[in-house]
């Protein structure tokens, strides 16, 4: 009888522990695209629930989490420049110092940590000072990006009657100017596959000429202009092919690594050169 009850009382209490129920300060979390930046905070939310809050829950001049529970957690998918800080792409804690007239709000490195209880501020990388604005009354604490352009953003926490703001701008421009320069300089790698498919395949020497100069438009590279003097070489146009075949071995010596039909070149400018 004795185990039937401490069996019991072990169902209970597990029971107990599974018991779910709401959470003083619920989880949260938001993610807003700004441009080409993806900014995510993760948070817990506390109420109001009738207290003063500032300069008495949260004290003021103290280092404080922005939330409940875990330190509140920010993370930037790409490089951002916070106040007049560069901050490298990744997760940060996010601390506030507040003071009844103006805020320090702080990134710090060390975004795991429970509160603000091991903060170390030598592992802050960006400080930035700003004014409280009022705000109706919101019960729950919250986090908001607002304001925000391909280039700016505001990372707003609110609560009570008190909104500040974390000043975030974006390099979207560069971002973008990267983007395009990645994509034109490798849009002539699909024409220059598809010619050598009606090279290898189709053998429809013709098309695959129409396709390899749509190619060359976009790009000079080794790889197309030696496509197209197999091409040539194919329809036994060989002074063509040698002068091509030529070029292509000049540009890839020049990349060196990448020059993986070295050989084949290399032999082809040995058999043209008699044909020619």
């Amino acid at each position: 009888m004795k185990n039937l009850a401490v069996i019991a009382l072990l169902a209970s209490v597990t029971a107990f522990a599974d018991l779910d129920l709401p959470r003083p300060s619920p989880f949260a979390k938001i993610t807003q695209t700004v441009g080409l930046t993806d900014i995510t905070v993760d948070y817990s939310s506390p109420g109001v629930k009738g207290r003063k809050i500032w300069g008495a829950l949260v004290p003021y001049d103290q280092v404080w989490r922005t939330g409940a529970n875990k330190a509140t957690k920010v993370t930037f998918s790409q490089d951002v420049t916070v106040g007049d800080t560069a901050v490298p792409a990744g997760s940060y804690a996010f601390f506030a110092i507040p003071g009844a007239t103006t805020w320090t709000l702080i990134l710090n490195k060390d975004f795991n940590q429970g509160g603000a209880f091991n903060y170390k501020k030598e592992l802050d990388v960006a400080r930035v000072q700003v004014k409280p604005q009022a705000i109706p009354m919101r019960e729950r604490l919250a986090y908001l990006v607002s304001n925000f352009t391909d280039t700016t953003a505001s990372l707003d926490l609110e609560w009570e009657k008190i909104r500040v703001s974390l000043p975030i701008k974006l390099n979207t421009e560069a971002q973008a100017t990267a983007n395009i320069a990645g994509a034109t300089d490798g849009a002539w790698v699909p024409f220059n596959q598809a010619a050598r498919y009606m090279l290898e395949t189709k053998k429809d020497f013709d098309a695959g000429l129409k396709l390899v100069d749509t190619s060359l438009s976009l790009k000079e590279h080794w790889f197309n202009t030696w496509t197209k003097a197999s091409l040539l070489a194919a329809k036994k146009d060989y002074a063509q092919a040698y002068k091509l075949a030529a070029r292509a071995k000049e540009l890839g010596d020049a990349e060196k690594n990448g020059f993986f039909a070295a050989a084949d070149v290399t032999k082809a400018l040995a058999e043209w050169k008699d044909k020619h």
